[in-house]
């Protein structure tokens, strides 16, 4: 049962505000998220997605956070004030954007393991440097076994990092170079009985810079091993590729639905994060970055259509995030209430 209260008036009047723009919305979604195979076929309007009976959109367990979006109050105030705030907004699990908390004072890894674990809160993952010039940077390229020894000592199941594989360029051999070594960051996780994954921004879905007929992120994932390097999709961050990159350099068309690629392989996706925009194509990323539910990313349909995938419902963990939120409680307190509220198509 969720632990957060859905008498929320900011969240009911978002609700109105969806229903009432229904459908426009659906027009809006056709063409952002695209119309193909299995994906389309699970599109439900807004209305049906917040209104029905059915059972919850959100596997139970799975709701996580992105703590980047709050390193404002982590900042300030610390872990601890953090933590019992997200455990009153219904989170259950927490992914690290680093391991300090500004002017609260040091906290080691230990404290800080017991203080989630106090709060109902599970470590899931971090966000690490991939490579730095700097030989004793805080990266996997530079102090690979460090960074594996904290991530132990929190108790993660998944470590990775939120750079693009542009280490050595943006050409064809350059993303195989990079995926080396993802492989071999992958093994070393793998033998610590952990999972190395690889968050995307938009520039991953450009083409190569040698070869415009090929898509990098498909280099990255025909060149790294299923077994051994994983993915966090960002869905904000996939659309606004699919918003820039729909296009070949030469003009020539290149549609992709990011949802195709989970379905291609659900098993490579443990983690998401889940960010919302209002579509924008004045905007060069076609989105105006928001919180959850108040934009036009159909979150019922996308969460929906991964979790129906047969031995899927609760083998993914879906992370809320805004890059610069607000207010950043507000942000996650509206967030984890608009997804709670999202209901199966009865």
């Amino acid at each position: 049962m969720s632990r957060i209260s859905h008498n929320d008036p900011e969240l009911v009047h978002r609700l109105t505000r969806r229903g009432m723009l229904g459908v426009a919305a659906g027009a809006t979604a056709a063409a952002l998220l695209g119309a193909s195979g299995s994906a389309s076929a699970a599109t439900t309007s807004p209305v049906a997605a917040t209104t029905g009976r059915g059972r919850p959109v959100l596997p139970p367990g799975r709701l996580g956070i992105q703590l980047y979006s709050l390193r404002d109050k982590v900042g300030t105030l610390g872990f601890a004030p953090v933590f019992a705030e997200l455990e009153k907004y219904g989170y259950d699990e927490i992914e690290f954007a680093g391991y300090t908390q500004g002017s609260a004072g040091p906290i080691t890894l230990a404290a800080l393991k017991r203080l989630a674990r106090d709060h109902g809160l599970t470590p899931i993952g971090s966000h690490v440097g991939y490579y730095s010039d700097d030989p004793g940077a805080y990266t996997f390229a530079q102090n690979l076994d460090r960074v594996l020894d904290d991530a132990q000592a929190l108790g993660l199941k998944h470590i990775g990092t939120a750079s693009g594989p542009f280490r050595y360029g943006s050409t064809v051999d350059a993303w195989k170079r990079a995926a080396e070594e993802f492989n071999a960051y992958g093994a070393a996780a793998r033998a610590r009985g952990m999972k190395f994954y690889q968050h995307n921004h938009s520039d991953e879905f450009a083409f190569a810079a040698d070869d415009p007929k090929v898509r990098l992120y498909d280099v990255l994932l025909a060149e790294t091993d299923p077994g051994l390097v994983h993915l966090e999709m960002d869905i904000y961050w996939a659309y606004a590729g699919q918003f820039r990159f729909s296009k070949r350099p030469d003009g020539t068309p290149a549609p992709f639905d990011p949802l195709d690629y989970v379905l291609a392989q659900p098993h490579r996706y443990p983690l998401f994060h889940v960010k919302d925009g209002v579509s924008d194509p004045t905007n060069e990323f076609g989105y105006r970055m928001t919180d959850v539910g108040d934009g036009d990313i159909d979150y019922q349909r996308f969460i929906s259509t991964v979790t129906h995938l047969r031995g899927q419902r609760h083998a993914h963990h879906w992370q809320t995030e805004h890059d610069n939120p607000t207010d950043s409680f507000s942000f996650a307190r509206r967030s984890s209430a608009y997804l709670h509220s999202l209901r199966e198509k009865c």
